[in-house]
């Protein structure tokens, strides 16, 4: 993480593994900024094919590569590949089906 404006490689950065809520894809991210306060953060995320659920934060997010269907419970169902710009609510239970290892780059706040 940086103090200060920066400008990253998304589809060459090295990412972090990250731990799996439920399914067998392998997740991957980084931080690359955090607020002080610890609210909003930027990173990057990745994940192998298959099908997870997760309880979503406040996020705005930029498909880098691959693809993935996301079912929004009682919402929309989003059909995301490259160049797609997704936006998802704090609340949101979503199930993922990772068609094509999908990379992001992300935007969340989370709630104080």
């Amino acid at each position: 993480m940086t103090d200060s404006s920066f400008a990253l490689r998304i589809a060459d950065a090295d990412l972090v593994p990250e731990q799996i809520v439920s399914g067998t894809p392998e997740v991957t991210g980084k931080v690359v900024w955090e607020s002080p306060d610890g609210r909003r953060v930027r990173g990057i995320w990745q994940i192998t094919p298959g099908v997870v659920t997760d309880t979503e934060a406040d996020e705005m997010f930029v498909v880098i590569s691959g693809s993935a269907t996301i079912e929004v419970a009682g919402g929309p169902t989003l059909h995301v590949g490259p160049g797609d710009l997704a936006v998802l609510r704090e609340g949101d239970r979503t199930t993922w089906t990772v068609h094509e290892t999908l990379r992001k780059a992300y935007c969340v706040t989370l709630p104080e």
